[in-house]
């Protein structure tokens, strides 16, 4: 009796290179069943209960009447938020206030999710295992775009249901709506192409992230220079703005961003059958034989592969800082004669002088954001470890401590570092326009240093979930955003103090506008002292992996 083997099915051609796409979108879907909803409620009523503002901070015609003239003059306030077409009503203020913020968040988010669902398996081997069936060469891509996409449309129909029912004109609802989400759909393809090109998805996500920015850059850069708006038309951030929602809007501008999606798109898909699975189209630049005397410690394997991203973060964080530094200046334009704009500045960053409480609020937002990159830091060693190279080091003579160590001097210095740097820049660029960037230097860096205790509190607690909870590491990403957004939300919308409280940030004394008080610096650190040595005796006593 002879036994016959049945060959696999062989999944090819156009008309085939789709299959199993939806079994795909489902595993995607349920993997992301807390991220993508989270990242739906967030962007979706973000605009909505903005507008419910509006009225407050700006309650009489008199004070809306110089909104557009005095905020449209500010080059630096262009160069933030964009053109302000038309401030005279709640939906303009709050598409100028929020919309190139949303479609800046919106293109991150795509990146991220795109990167998840194909270059990350693809780097976690589960790619070529699932090639082995019968799955189609462009189904996992496509399943990535889909979710993507998806989510983008949803939080666009969030949007715009919440603004009209929170009495919003229902055209200004649809225009910002959909902008949100072509722009989401712009970077999606982008995502598409950048996931081709790199060999990891790290990279993949830095070079999305990289196109995100430059968005930015050329939006940014296009708006505030009036001989130079022709540049903000190269970006999709740009193009959302010229849509020009609740400001006698511009629907033939949605066909840029559709036919950019389109074309990226395409390229996207004709990138992908050119490679191999698990490669990329531009190679990794192969190494020397024998390793340098710099990489034979823990120390010096851990700056390998914090410097990019520690790089890029001071970077990004340098130029924001001298950015919204000199925007200090112009504050008043902002708030006008309002008093309830004036009083939420100061519950923000103080009780004093307006810019003084302005710069105090920048501290402690730049403070919010370098959390993040605490979290990311003190999360990378989790990251070595589900790829199965932390093992292979710990069977040699490098101890546990150690390696951990040489990990958590990036997420901790790397986060003090970028405060000082935040607080030069701040001080210097208020500094060189208001005059006295000596003394301006100097109270911006202690204003910074302030913050750094609740920056490590966030950090502590990525440590305690690695240690203790490595399943649940990417639950501190969680943990950071909220802290964020108690903190930044939290005044505006009068939220109750006892859960504004649960930030750590509403702790810090708000320098340069308030008295200096160390007693909350002490306990914030001692939290994050107990956090930090909890994640370190819980990695000494687990197993690995």
């Amino acid at each position: 009796m002879t036994a016959t083997l049945e060959r696999p099915a062989v999944v090819s051609g156009p008309s085939h290179g789709l299959v199993g796409t939806w079994h795909l979108t489902r595993l995607a879907l349920r993997r992301d069943r807390i991220v993508l909803p989270i990242w739906i409620v967030l962007l979706g009523i973000m605009p909505s209960t903005s507008s419910g503002t509006f009225e407050t901070l700006y309650p009489t015609a008199a004070e809306r009447a110089g909104l557009t003239a005095g905020m449209g003059a500010n080059p630096s306030l262009s160069l933030i938020y964009g053109p302000a077409f038309d401030l005279s009503t709640a939906g303009g203020f709050t598409a100028w206030r929020l919309g190139g913020f949303l479609a800046l968040v919106i293109g991150l988010m795509a990146v991220f999710t795109v990167t998840r669902h194909t270059r990350a398996e693809e780097d976690s081997g589960r790619a070529e295992l699932l090639a082995s069936a019968v799955v189609g060469r462009y189904a996992l891509l496509t399943a990535g775009v889909l979710v993507s996409a998806g989510a983008s449309v949803l939080i666009g129909l969030v949007e715009t249901g919440l603004m009209i029912g929170a009495k919003l004109p229902v055209e200004g609802s649809l225009a910002l709506g959909a902008a949100t989400t072509v722009t989401g759909l712009v970077f999606t393809a982008v995502a598409a192409v950048a996931v081709q090109v790199a060999e990891y998805s790290r990279t993949a996500n830095g070079i999305g992230a990289a196109a995100v920015g430059v968005a930015f850059l050329l939006r940014a850069v296009g708006d505030s220079t009036s001989d130079a708006t022709w540049v903000s038309w190269l970006s999709p951030i740009g193009w959302a703005q010229r849509i020009r929602p609740f400001a006698d809007e511009r629907w033939w501008v949605f066909l840029v961003p559709l036919a950019a999606t389109v074309v990226v798109g395409a390229i996207g898909y004709a990138l992908l059958p050119r490679r191999d699975v698990g490669t990329g189209i531009i190679p990794p630049r192969p190494g020397p034989a024998e390793a340098a005397a710099s990489l034979r410690s823990p120390f010096a394997l851990a700056w390998r592969l914090h410097r990019g991203p520690l790089l890029g973060w001071l970077i990004g964080t340098a130029v924001c800082a001298a950015v919204f530094g000199s925007v200090a200046s112009g504050i008043g334009d902002v708030v006008g004669e309002s008093r309830q704009a004036k009083e939420i500045f100061q519950r923000l960053g103080g009780t004093d002088g307006l810019i003084d409480a302005f710069m105090a609020a920048m501290s402690g937002l730049f403070a919010m954001v370098i959390a993040l990159y605490g979290v990311q830091a003190a999360s990378r060693l989790r990251a070595e470890e589900t790829a199965v190279r932390v093992e292979p080091l710990l069977a040699t003579g490098v101890g546990r401590m150690r390696l951990l160590g040489s990990h958590l001097v990036f997420a901790f210095g790397g986060t003090a570092l970028m405060m000082v740097v935040s607080g030069v820049l701040l001080g210097l660029s208020n500094g060189m326009r208001a005059g006295g960037a000596g003394g301006a230097i100097g109270d911006m860096v202690v204003a910074s240093l302030a913050q750094l205790p609740a920056v490590w509190v966030i950090t502590g607690l990525a440590v305690t979930l690695f240690g203790l909870a490595p399943k649940f590491t990417t639950a501190a990403w969680a943990i950071a955003g909220l802290a964020l957004l108690l903190s930044l939300f939290g005044p505006v919308l009068n939220l109750p103090q006892a859960i504004v409280n649960a930030s750590p940030f509403s702790h810090v004394p708000k320098l340069p506008a308030a008295e200096f008080t160390a007693t909350p610096l002490v306990w914030l650190t001692g939290v994050a002292v107990v956090a930090l040595v909890a994640g370190l005796m819980g990695w000494r006593r687990r197993d690995v992996g």
